[in-house]
């Protein structure tokens, strides 16, 4: 990491930790009173919210390719203004259906402003020297949900879900904004660039079709646990105190993690971190089937690891195969079905934990376990010059 590289790592470390926070970690503690508020379950709430994770993937490839022409100044500091509007709009709520339209503005938002095109924009900038980068603004990210749940759920204890939705919103514009405009390099020659390039043909070969597994299996379980983490282990036996504390060392478990990444794993291909990433969740979960809910934090530290390095992976692996050409634009197809896979995890998962209560970690760690196989058939290639 340069000095040339730190204040952008910085920036974008900053606003990747708000938009999440303040976008794709909000339902797991806004459903219940929005729900309540609403006269619905909050069931509707994360169908809803997976609805906006389908509208995120179906935009994720051509936002790629986007940020691949122009760079990621203008697609990031717009998805602050998507971002805040959404939300907007969600305080305002009063129906199902403007509850539906701000989730499905939040889709926009998400798929604009999340770890993908930040990932994409860092690739436009440093090209094969983005996996750095890209492991620093995820060692900041790390703490989104350290940082959303409590001051979620502090917001909706002293003024309510809906005035909270407003203070993110005021937070988009307010920090989000300036620092993705103002810190961002503008790509010199990009507009004339993008209007004489055709649009790619990227081979969906076998590694790209192995790759796109992996990553729906592994975020899947991500897009569940986000959602239901302190649902789960209350129903292991941990209290609803002790959920939420355990939830809380998910951040700092996924920072120590990116520390390990950042230092010694840096030394191999992206693929052994990534093969040992999809094992810790297993571990977690055999760990709080032994102990119970006195293991709650053990199972979140295991979980939070193993995310932690999975998100580097996400980007850091196609960069190593495949080279940084069409960079944005390869992510986003790779990553269509895990956002659509997200899309599904949170209402999937809440009907399974219904039927199956703490067993529905047999399912979350089945589907790690399937993308470790898948990544034994990945073979380290060397990306093109």
């Amino acid at each position: 990491m340069t000095r040339r590289q730190l204040p952008i790592i910085l920036a974008l470390g900053t606003t990747q930790t708000l938009a999440w926070a303040s976008s794709y970690y909000v339902p797991a503690l806004l459903a219940d009173p929005m729900a309540h508020d609403l006269g619905v379950s909050s069931n509707w709430i994360f169908g809803a919210f997976s609805a906006a994770l389908v509208i995120s993937a179906m935009l994720g490839p051509r936002i790629g390719r986007q940020i691949d022409l122009v760079g990621g100044r203008q697609v990031l500091s717009a998805s602050n203004l998507i971002i805040a509007a959404g939300l907007v709009l969600l305080g305002f709520s009063q129906s199902i259906a403007v509850m539906a339209i701000a989730w499905l503005v939040l889709g926009i938002g998400m798929a604009m402003g999340l770890y993908d095109a930040a990932f994409a924009a860092l690739g436009r900038i440093y090209g094969t020297e983005a996996r750095r980068p890209i492991t620093g603004i995820t060692l900041m990210a790390g703490f989104a949900s350290t940082v959303g749940w409590p001051l979620t759920a502090w917001g909706i204890a002293h003024i309510g879900w809906r005035d909270t939705c407003f203070a993110w919103a005021a937070a988009n514009v307010l920090i989000g904004l300036p620092l993705n405009f103002f810190m961002l390099p503008a790509i010199k020659g990009a507009k004339q660039a993008a209007a004489a390039t055709a649009k790619p043909h990227l081979p969906l070969d076998r590694t790209m079709f192995l790759l796109a597994f992996i990553f729906a299996a592994v975020w899947t379980v991500t897009g569940a646990m986000a959602a239901h983490f302190p649902r789960i282990l209350e129903a292991t036996g941990a209290t609803p105190a002790e959920a939420i504390a355990a939830g809380a060392l998910i951040g700092p478990a996924q920072v120590g993690a990116r520390m390990l990444e950042a230092g010694f794993l840096s030394r191999f291909h992206p693929l052994w971190s990534t093969r040992l990433a999809c094992l810790t969740h297993p571990l977690g979960a055999v760990i709080v089937a032994i102990f119970g809910g006195a293991a709650a934090s053990a199972f979140a530290l295991f979980h939070g690891s193993g995310n932690g390095i999975l998100t580097i992976a996400r980007g850091t692996l196609p960069l190593s195969i495949f080279g940084p050409k069409d960079f944005g634009y390869r992510l986003g197809i790779i990553g269509a079905p895990a956002r659509m896979a997200q899309a599904v995890a949170p209402l999937a998962f809440g009907l399974l934990i219904d039927l199956m209560g703490a067993k529905v970690l047999i399912v979350s760690s089945a589907l790690s376990l399937s993308a470790l196989v898948a990544l034994f058939l990945i073979r380290p290639e060397r990306p093109p010059d």
